[in-house]
């Protein structure tokens, strides 16, 4: 196994040490990137000295996505924030462009060695090692998880990728070459399950002994993770990467109590309120938008970039030895609706109608009545039934009540027929505007 930092030092030694780092980061931002030169002398700080260490971070200005793509050009298509020569940059990797035009994320010879090496204690805290077998269902390509797969190199198991996509060859994988440990998406992974149900094939009682989970929020949410474990009788964690910061940047570990920072050292975590921009205390039970900021980068570093990753933390100490704050991803801020004052996430009400399984499927579509985040309750929310049930007003009234003590949110819930909502071999949607 790689040295995965078990016997971790004391948090507060941790920082003292990125403190350091910090500092120098900064006046490195500062002597080449336009974008950060500009930037914070809007906000008053024209030198490394001026910005002070980590204690005072939340004197800098967050940086937002947009605002970087807002200086790319045809001349320089990275954006204003890049700090590298052409000859020092070794890697570029681009987002998928969903919203608009790709992102180009390059790296250094150092960047990359630093990723790979967040990313393997990442999957080392899940508990694979050296001379196991793991099969990757990423179709990696242009994008950042292409470096996090590097990462099975450094810790030595045997990696069989096979890709999204086809779901036979997935399982035939798993019967031919029996690995103990795959990686996909937490939507995958529940697809998969349905998958081997149709075609008669045993999941729970394959070679698989670990399930690691990433890509998007879920496989921390309780119900859905037990309804995994289930289907695939396996253990499942999670791991959690930003593109524009750095793939696998959190990984849980077996106590299953929250994703490590397993990217320290490299990777300053903050938290803040969504609206105001306001600095949370990274403390026990912390909840707020996760904030990044690049501590050893060399390419394209950046300073309090908002993941958009509305996360909780715990902080003591965890069974595994590790001192790292732990995380959990609640969901994505752009997602979040407001209903009458109440802050409320899809994956938290799917998260409330697993708890109804095995009535129902686990598939569920929030569909907002009106445009824009606030909402008039009550929230329709269309949830799929097992396979075989039929709708059933009580099963429906059931649903809505729960929401509504558990989220504080009054919901209408439209039941409907196993196979209606859309299965994806990648991410799952969860919000229909």
């Amino acid at each position: 196994m790689v040295a995965s930092d078990v016997a971790e030092p004391p948090w507060e030694d941790q920082f003292a040490l990125d403190d350091a780092s910090y500092r120098e980061q900064v006046s490195y931002v500062l002597q080449r990137s336009p974008f950060y030169r500009r930037k914070l002398a809007g906000a008053g700080i024209e030198s490394a000295v001026d910005a002070g260490g980590l204690e005072q971070i939340a004197r800098l200005p967050t940086t937002d996505k947009q605002e970087l793509k807002a200086t790319a050009t045809l001349e320089n298509p990275i954006g204003a924030h890049l700090c590298a020569s052409d000859s020092e940059i070794v890697r570029i990797y681009s987002t998928s462009g969903t919203t608009g035009t790709p992102s180009f994320i390059p790296l250094t010879a150092s960047d990359l060695d630093n990723w790979v090496t967040g990313s393997a204690r990442s999957y080392s805290a899940s508990g694979v090692g050296r001379g196991q077998r793991l099969l990757s269902t990423y179709n990696a390509g242009p994008f950042v998880a292409g470096a996090a797969l590097a990462a099975f190199d450094r810790i030595g198991v045997c990696h069989i990728p096979v890709g999204t996509g086809n779901t036979d060859r997935v399982l035939l994988a798993i019967e031919r070459l029996r690995p103990e440990a795959v990686v996909l998406t937490p939507s995958y992974a529940a697809y998969v399950i349905d998958a081997a149900a149709e075609g008669g094939v045993d999941l729970a009682g394959s070679s698989v002994e670990r399930v690691l989970v990433a890509g998007e929020p879920g496989g921390g949410e309780p119900a859905f993770r037990s309804a995994l474990e289930h289907g695939w009788g396996a253990k499942v964690t999670e791991a959690m990467g930003v593109g524009d910061i750095g793939p696998s940047l959190l990984g849980e570990c077996e106590a299953q109590d929250g994703m490590h920072l397993c990217a320290r050292g490299f990777v300053h975590a903050e938290l803040i309120e969504p609206d105001s921009g306001k600095a949370i205390a990274l403390s026990e039970g912390a909840a707020g938008e996760l904030v990044l900021t690049h501590l050893l980068h060399r390419a394209a570093p950046l300073l309090r970039f908002r993941t958009r990753d509305h996360v909780r933390v715990r902080t003591g100490r965890c069974t595994c030895g590790r001192t790292s704050p732990r995380i959990r991803c609640i969901g994505r801020t752009d997602d979040m609706l407001i209903v009458r004052g109440i802050n409320i996430f899809p994956s938290a009400v799917r998260e409330v109608v697993a708890s109804f399984l095995p009535s129902v499927s686990g598939y569920i579509l929030v569909r907002p009545g009106q445009p824009g985040v606030r909402q008039d309750p009550p929230l329709p929310v269309t949830v799929e039934l097992a396979r075989g049930a039929t709708a059933s007003p009580t099963l429906a009234q059931a649903i809505a009540e729960r929401v509504r003590a558990v989220l504080v949110v009054q919901a209408r819930v439209d039941l409907v027929p196993w196979g209606s909502l859309q299965r994806s071999e990648y991410k799952s949607k969860l919000i229909d505007h």
